[in-house]
């Protein structure tokens, strides 16, 4: 019997001698520990176990981790969209805490939270989840909640995407050049995957091959990745023809800045609806102040947002049954010794997260703020020239001026001997008395039909943003309408707002939105065309680099492994293999072969060469030949013995042969072929077998 040797020799390179490879290196360059880290992150499972190769054209996964894969596409898709969309409506945030401390009686930065928890669903599926359904179930309800509750959201992110689209473009781009690395990969190594498979196809495979075709399953898997890359990259680039931004023009035609009203005031810098917030405002340029008027028990307007005063006083400290009871059914007197600041140097009760610290003497000047009445403002604004517009809320039933309102409103006004165009009239209740009372007043219109301003002579409109700018806009500049936006607090919508040559917008953030001298994002149609075409030109250099690389890394691969036989050799092989009627396994991997006719038998000439197919040797005649200078069996060192044993298939071919010298008739018996586990073997030599006379 033969004696097996599995004996590795070091890989050489040209000179001959063993290359030497730096253990950090391989170290260093081992995947395998990465994917053991993430996988640890991940699942918890930190044993580090050695993977085995998928064979090409069977599934690698379970029917669980099939199932699995969609699931997390879908969560990834969803948390992207419910982080985009709180991202951009950050204007209103403010909102969205205030309906929540309504319903709930506690003032809690809410939008952060929900900001927060969109953020790590997104990070955490993006790169794998373990609650997969979870996470799916949680943005279906928050999806779900603002489609029912706060559709103009969907309309704050189509806003966005007229600023940051140009921008959006670019990162799509650079994002598509990232994957385009996974994608030739995968492709070229499918292509390798057909040649190699073409290339060792034997004949009973061709015939399994009409069953069964793998090799069109693979061709079809290239097809499913690269042809939708190319779709989308292609798209990608002729977005740009759609694109269709107010601040992709030319300087001439960009607007004057808008002005600023200060909604209640400063509520960034001072406690809202106080006259110190006022002030503020006064002090960074503010062209106009709003404010919200109720009217007392005792026929005082007062300055008030809430329906109630919880949040902005001290009520539930000094009448606490009386937290939630309509502000309009208490008495002026009553309402003059409560306190409208303290609330708003607590850090728990500020109103937006992103203020500024105050400091130490705005701290003690809000501590001291009441409410003020809407005299005391008209005397700010007539001694600043600054204009006033108010929402004035209707009193509520079994109230005294229930009906008559409007003109203890508009006799407090002209008490204040206010010049009258500072006034900006909203209230559409007793309109006629108005107009003969005061006709100075400037009437401002809501987001009606143009012809219904005209009816009413009405050039001034005050619109929500979220409602002009996808429709009416141009109508309304066509006919030179002037026009209010409220509530704008982000620098992006306010430079959207100047773009869109918006005459005035008002605003909790004077204090950022005083200090820009220029729109954000805006640049000249050249530009812009020469920034689309560079990223294009860029991006399609890096990605056909890309391919090119892996195309010919590949190639290379192909190379080094493309079995060493020829192909007269196989066909003579498979003939033989047919008359012995023997039913042979193609081998799984392509080895050098351990055996050559030197180490089987020395005393051949030293110009026979190695046989590219089966290891053999010749079985002698009758007449032995007496075999000199015997060589001892090389023993194998410690190191080159790598268990386990190879796994060996035995193939047996007999052939008729005649020796040149005798011309008598031998047989030819091919020796094993051994499968080693490594793809190289040195030549080994092995006892000379027992020869018996045939």
């Amino acid at each position: 019997m033969f004696k097996k040797v599995n004996r590795i020799e070091p890989k050489r390179n040209k000179t001959g001698k063993p290359k030497k490879l730096n253990p950090w290196i391989s170290h260093i360059s081992c995947h395998q520990r990465y994917v053991t880290f993430l996988t640890g992150c991940y699942s918890c499972l930190w044993k580090f176990t050695q993977w085995e190769k998928t064979k090409v054209g069977f599934c690698c996964c379970s029917w669980k981790e099939q199932l699995f894969c969609p699931c997390l596409i879908i969560s990834f898709v969803l948390s992207v969209m419910l982080l985009f969309l709180w991202i951009e409506t950050s204007n209103e945030y403010f909102n969205f805490d205030w309906v929540t401390f309504l319903g709930t009686g506690y003032w809690f930065f809410w939008s952060i939270f929900v900001l927060s928890l969109a953020g790590i669903l997104t990070a955490y599926s993006s790169l794998l989840l373990i609650l997969i359904l979870l996470v799916i179930l949680l943005c279906v309800i928050l999806l779900f909640i603002i489609c029912k509750f706060w559709k103009e959201r969907w309309q704050v992110a189509g806003l966005s995407l007229q600023i940051f689209s140009p921008y959006v473009h670019l990162f799509s781009i650079t994002v598509m050049v990232i994957l385009s690395w996974p994608v030739a990969f995968y492709v070229a190594h499918l292509e390798r995957e057909v040649r190699m498979r073409r290339y060792r196809m034997t004949h009973s495979e061709k015939k399994r091959l009409k069953k069964c075709n793998v090799i069109t399953r693979l061709r079809g898997l290239q097809v499913a990745v690269g042809l939708p890359f190319l779709l989308i990259l292609l798209s990608l680039y002729l977005v740009p023809l759609g694109i269709n931004s107010p601040c992709i023009q030319e300087k001439e035609n960009l607007g004057p800045k808008p002005t600023f009203f200060g909604h209640r005031g400063a509520p960034m810098l001072g406690p809202e609806n106080t006259l110190m917030s006022f002030e503020k405002a006064v002090e960074h340029g503010a062209h106009g102040l709003e404010t919200d008027i109720y009217l007392s028990y005792d026929h005082v307007p007062f300055l008030m947002h809430d329906f109630d005063l919880r949040r902005t006083t001290n009520i539930r400290e000094v009448q606490p049954e009386s937290a939630f009871q309509n502000p309009a059914f208490f008495s002026w007197d009553f309402l003059s010794t409560l306190n409208a600041g303290q609330w708003f140097v607590k850090p728990e009760l500020r109103p937006f997260y992103n203020m500024k610290p105050l400091s130490e003497a705005d701290k003690e000047r809000a501590r001291n703020q009441s409410i003020p009445t809407l005299a005391d403002l008209l005397t700010l604004a007539k001694k600043e020239r600054k204009f006033v517009i108010f929402d004035l809320r209707s009193p509520p039933p079994k109230h005294p001026l229930r009906h008559t309102f409007v003109r203890q409103v508009v006799s407090v006004i002209l008490a204040s001997k206010i010049e009258q165009h500072l006034i900006y009239w909203l209230p559409t209740h007793d309109m006629r008395y108005v107009r003969s009372v005061a006709p100075g007043f400037q009437h401002v219109g809501r987001f009606v039909s143009i012809e219904t301003l005209a009816k009413k002579n009405i050039s001034i409109i005050n619109v929500d943003y979220k409602r002009l700018f996808p429709n009416g806009l141009r109508d309304y500049k066509a006919a030179n309408i002037r026009i209010n936006i409220y509530t704008i607090n982000e620098p992006w919508l306010f430079s959207l707002a100047w773009c869109s040559r918006i005459n005035s917008v008002t605003t909790d953030n004077i204090g950022l939105l005083s200090q820009l001298n220029h729109p954000h994002f805006f640049m000249t149609p050249r530009s812009y065309m020469f920034m689309w075409l560079l990223a294009d030109i860029i991006s399609v250099l890096f990605i056909i680099t890309i391919f090119c690389f892996h195309w010919r890394r590949e190639t290379k691969k192909e190379k080094w492994f493309e079995p060493s036989r020829n192909p007269t050799d196989t066909h003579s092989g498979s003939e033989n293999e047919k008359d012995l009627h023997i039913s042979v396994k193609s081998p799984a991997r392509v080895v050098e072969r351990p055996w050559t006719l030197a180490a089987l038998h020395p005393a051949l000439p030293k110009s026979g060469k190695e046989h590219q197919g089966h290891s053999s040797f010749s079985a002698a005649s009758k007449k032995l030949v007496p075999i000199k200078n015997a060589v001892t069996p090389l023993k194998p060192a410690k190191h080159y013995i790598q268990p386990p044993t190879p796994t060996t298939v035995f193939e047996l071919t007999q052939a008729p042969t005649r020796q040149a010298a005798t011309g008598e008739a031998t047989f030819q018996t091919t020796l094993p072929t051994s499968k080693a586990d490594k793809p190289t073997m040195p030549p080994v030599e092995v006892p000379y077998p027992e020869i018996r006379d045939l």
